[in-house]
């Protein structure tokens, strides 16, 4: 334990039992916690003055479908922005209770990143203020990044939807008038 960095011996003294496991891998620093009580987990990364991890760089889900367990693993990137230091945090998730809490009341912009691995891996997140499809059409079938989603499986077409009076329409109108008025036509 006495070759591990000086920020993940701080991580593992303020997260105590949380923490499964910490490694160095080529000069990064990583810590493995438990699901339970992510969130708290995170806010003590966040907001405790010795480590101030306060920006969540990216999240994302892996898949060890068929070689370990548990199937999923998020991962995030922590940075603080006071001092330059990174960490990656894995979190362990089985596939038979894929939820975890979500990180948005602690930072905002997880919001996107849950939303995308809830629409592509099916990863569900407590307390997310707005846990629907991205990426894919509200319609379709399962979570294609899954790494058993059968490949030939043929998803319907996305029906036309009207567009009247929606933001697309409005985008639309506003489009032609700027075109309207670049090329002083009114027929258009």
């Amino acid at each position: 334990m006495s070759d591990i960095s000086p920020t993940l011996r701080e991580v593992q003294e303020k997260l105590g039992p949380k923490v499964l496991e910490v490694l160095q891998f080529r000069g990064d620093d990583i810590v493995i916690l438990a699901p339970l009580e992510l969130r708290e987990s995170f806010r003590i990364l966040k907001e405790d003055a010795a480590l101030h991890f306060n920006f969540l760089s990216d999240m994302t889900v892996v898949d060890y479908w068929r070689k370990k367990e548990p199937r999923f693993e998020l991962v995030y990137q922590l940075l603080s922005l006071p001092d330059g230091r990174r960490l990656r945090v894995r979190v362990p998730v089985a596939e038979n209770d894929a939820v975890v809490q979500s990180l948005t009341p602690l930072w905002a912009g997880a919001n996107f990143m849950e939303r995308e691995a809830w629409d592509l891996f099916g990863i569900k997140f407590i307390d997310h203020p707005d846990l629907r499809r991205i990426l894919l059409f509200d319609e379709f079938k399962g979570h294609p990044l899954r790494k058993d989603y059968p490949i030939n499986q043929q998803q319907h077409r996305v029906t036309e939807r009207k567009v009247e009076g929606t933001f697309v329409d409005e985008r639309s109108h506003n489009k032609l008038l700027r075109l309207r008025k670049t090329l002083g036509s009114k027929d258009l």
